[in-house]
């Protein structure tokens, strides 16, 4: 079996950050949950009361002889809005901020790698804000929320669109 690896992003509600890498070759899994608060195995309402200090996001485990940490990052900036400090999209607040949590020195030197390359390449006007923070327990949300963009088609796409990030993403990664 191959070496897995796993890597953990935060991008506002964790059902719109799934199926970008979802089908990706070398994706073993991807994972909703909660991550880098102080509340063991939170639940969905104690996240979004923002009592938990915990953010929503997606944990990957991938093979990265099939596909490389640092492709993981270009993907996850072209699903966010890393200008964001305040969420993302319509989901507000500190539960929905933008993140790219690292689970060891190399994660940490690529992600920083490319947000200063995503800064420089002059692309947003305003400065790349997202975070990049060391990697706290992963916490699986609810069954209800894994595969939420599978299970509830309608309501994630409509949710997609109505949240404005269907929109952003086609605005401003089109070239991507």
């Amino acid at each position: 079996m191959a070496n897995l690896e796993k890597a953990i992003f935060a991008g506002g509600c964790f059902w719109c950050m799934v199926a970008p890498f979802d089908s990706l070759p070398g994706i073993e899994s991807v994972v909703s949950g909660y991550t880098g608060g102080h509340v063991e195995n939170p639940t969905y309402n104690q996240v979004t009361s923002g009592t938990t200090g915990h953010t929503e996001a997606v944990e990957i485990t991938y093979d990265p002889e099939q596909i490389s940490y640092e492709e993981l990052v270009e993907i996850y900036w072209r699903q966010t809005d890393p200008t964001d400090a305040g969420g993302q999209f319509a989901d507000r607040g500190d539960s929905y901020r933008a993140v790219i949590f690292y689970n060891n020195g190399t994660q940490k030197e690529i992600a920083e790698a490319s947000k200063k390359r995503l800064q420089e390449s002059g692309k947003f006007k305003e400065p790349i804000v997202t975070q990049i923070e060391e990697a706290k327990p992963f916490y699986p949300a609810e069954d209800y929320h894994q595969d939420f963009y599978k299970k509830e088609q309608a309501h994630y796409k409509r949710y997609s669109i109505g949240s404005g990030r269907a929109g952003f993403i086609k605005n401003n990664w089109k070239d991507a």
